[in-house]
Parts: C-alpha cells; structure tokens; sequence
C-alpha cells in the first residue's frame, strides 16, 4: 500500500493534512472525498520523503514571458478547471494539468508558477492574484468566495458562464461596429483616390480649355481640396496628428475620460447601443458576484472598476457610499441617466424581496436581447446608409468636375 499525504479542506473550511494509504492515486482520492474533503495537494510518499520538482527554483531564474491570452483562452481554462474540480482532481493538479496544456508559453509559465505557490501553502485566489494581467479582480474574488464556501467547481462554472456570455457580447458589438468601419475606409480611399489623381486630370483640362474664374462653385471647391491634398498633406496629416493626440491626452484625464463616456451615450444610433452594453455588463457581473458569496459592497467596488463606462462608474460608486450610510442602492442609481426606471425598480423590489441576484441576472439577460435585436437593427439600417454617403461623396465630387463640361455644351448648343 503506498501512503499519500493529502492537504485539503474539511466540511468548515479549515486546512488539513491527513496520510491516507491506499493502493493507488484514484483509491486515495476517493478516500479523500469520502472523508469530505476538498483536495488543494496530493503527494505520494517515497522513501520517507516526498517527491517534488521545485519550479519556482527554475521559474524564479529569469521573468517569464509576457503571455498572450485570449478571452477564448481563459473560458476554456475556467471551464476545464471547474469540469476537473467537480471530477475529484486536487487543486493543484487540476493547475498542473492545465498549464502542461497551455499553447501559450507565457500562460504556461504563468500557471506553473500559481502551480508552485499553491504547493507552497498559498489559496489558489492568492496565487492567481499574483498574475493580475491575466486574472482580474472579479476573477480572483469569485475564486476566493468559493473557497470560502467550499464551491469551487460551481464558481468556476459561473466565471466560465460569465466569461462566455461577456464574450458573446463582444462580438456582437464588433460585428455591428465592422462594417461601418471598413465602409468609412472605403469612402476614405475611393476619395483620396480621386482627389489626388483623377481630379487633377480635369484641372488641366479645364486649364487649357481657357475656364479660368469661370467654373461653378463646386468645381472650384473640388479642385481646391485637391490642391490641398497634393500641395500640403504635410500640413494637414500633422494638424490632424495634433488633434488626434489632444483628443487622446483629454481622454487620459479623469475629467475628460467621464465627458466622452458621457459624449458616447449621447451620440445618436451609437449611444443607445453603449448603454444597453453598459448595463447588460453591470447586471451581470454584479449578479454573478453576489450569487458567488461576494459581500455587496466589495461586489460593487469590482463592478465599478470593470463597468468600461466613467458614467456608469461613478453612479455604482455613489451606490456604494449610499449603502456605507444605511441606503438602499437603487436611490443614487435613479440619479443617473445611465438607468432607465425599470432598472432602477427591479433593483429596488431585489433589494426588498432578497432576491437581487435573480432580478440582476433577469436584467441582463433582457439587456443582452436588447443588444443582439439593436445590433440586427443597425446592420440592417448601416448597410443602405453608407450606400448612401459613398454614393453622395463620388456621385459630387463626379458632378463638380462635369458640370464645366456640361456648361460649356449648353454654350455651345445655344
């Protein structure tokens, strides 16, 4: 029979370290679980000592590289951590297992040195707080609640639910915003195409055709924007540069990035779609924080800091100072413009009936239906619209230089 020292957690959540022979790993884990223990480590004994590999000796040696994770990546961590936690696995093998399977170096290295301090005695939110580029606050603060709780394999179902639902979400917004985009730069190009070598085909034309001051108005204008783009693009692109990097200092500040957050919600077709973006993400990770055992003030606090929105922010911070005072949450909420009325109730009757986390998880799912059916809307309606521009666009600038053309046929008809 060979002995296995076991580090777990009991029924009450206090740590424990218990030998357990048994003829095999599988055997001992079972006795583990029989036992009611949560398995953190397990090591099998050989010759009176236990054999270990020491990452962190080879870790610690030079900085791992910068990992490259993707959403996709760490849904599909969170969901095989939380598939092998509810088979049994220990902790620390479940880590093991994962970082072995890692594409990324980066992440591999990443997860062998959590792998390494949970061996060394550190709670598995404690070593993924040590890596917070890959690992967010909400993440680390669920993994800690459900070790508090003793619900590990349900927490990670739920970051897993999270992540893919958030990453739905994502790519609804991307694909609604795709589109205009490359359309934009369609329009760009075929008018910097024109301006900058057929327009001035048709000026000479017009030069040695003896035109002079006698061109229409939107000839002229035609032509001077194509002087401009020939003659000082210099001038022009360092104005713009100049702008562009004013715009991007203003939105570094804390004044100026709440103003454009404010600016977006305003802007018309777009603004509505950030709201429901903003509030659908707010109700979700609010309610999967509260459902995981998350006290609601610290809940609010990584709902703020993970909102993507300076409005919404600052309305769930104010929250947070109105519960610090004895106030219920929906009353600074109603205060801002970022929550319609039917927010703003569902929140107070959750805050009344206890059963916030539900009413939060009803709201999000209504705000995800709200943004796939505007998404479909815009899609809908930009295709026409940027038909439209394109056509408007070459269909003037083909106008301004026929139109002397045309005159001089009149001319000469008459």
């Amino acid at each position: 029979m060979a002995k296995f020292k076991v580090l777990a957690k009991d029924g009450a959540g206090r740590r424990v370290e218990e030998t357990i022979s048994a003829s095999n790993r599988n055997d001992a884990m079972n006795e583990a679980r029989r036992r009611g223990l949560s398995i953190i480590r397990m090591d099998e004994k050989k010759g009176g000592g236990l054999l270990s590999l020491d990452l962190g000796a080879l870790l610690r040696g030079g900085r791992p590289p910068r990992p490259r994770v993707t959403n996709d990546d760490l849904v599909v961590f969170t969901r095989q951590f939380a598939t092998m936690v509810s088979a049994g696995i220990a902790i620390l093998e479940c880590v093991e297992i994962l970082a072995e399977q890692a594409s990324d170096p980066g992440f591999r290295i990443h997860l062998q040195q959590v792998s390494e301090d949970v061996r060394g005695g550190l709670e598995l939110s404690e070593a993924l707080a040590k890596h917070p580029k890959i690992f967010s606050n909400l993440y680390v603060n669920m993994v800690k609640a459900g070790e508090a709780a003793g619900q590990l394999d349900e927490i990670f179902s739920r970051l897993a639910e999270y992540q893919e639902a958030t990453q739905k979400l994502r790519r609804e917004v991307v694909s609604a915003m795709t589109y205009p985009v490359i359309s934009l730069a369609m329009i760009f190009g075929v008018s910097a195409l024109l301006l900058l070598f057929i327009v001035p085909k048709f000026k000479e034309i017009f030069e040695q055709m003896g035109f002079g001051d006698k061109l229409p108005l939107p000839t002229k204008v035609v032509l001077g924007i194509s002087d401009v783009l020939r003659n000082d693009a210099l001038p022009v692109v360092g104005i713009i540069a100049v702008i562009a990097v004013i715009v991007w200092w203003w939105k570094k500040t804390e004044k100026g990035a709440y103003q454009w957050d404010w600016l977006m919600l305003k802007v018309p077709i777009y603004g509505p779609l950030v709201q429901k973006v903003a509030l659908s993400r707010f109700s979700r990770t609010f309610s999967t924080l509260v459902r995981s055992g998350v006290a609601v003030l610290g809940a609010l606090e990584i709902v703020a800091a993970t909102s993507g929105n300076r409005v919404l922010e600052k309305a769930v911070e104010e929250a947070r100072e109105a519960i610090r005072t004895g106030q219920p949450i929906a009353e600074p909420l109603s205060r801002s413009p970022v929550f319609p009325p039917m927010v703003v109730k569902m929140i107070a009757i959750g805050e009344h009936t206890g059963a916030l986390e539900q009413l939060l998880e009803k709201i999000s799912q209504f705000y995800d239906e709200q943004v796939s059916s505007t998404v479909e809307s815009l899609t809908s309606l930009i295709e026409p619209i940027m038909i439209g521009v394109m056509g408007v666009v070459v269909g003037t600038m083909v106008l301004a230089v026929f139109l002397p053309i045309l005159n001089m046929q009149k001319m000469l008809m008459k």
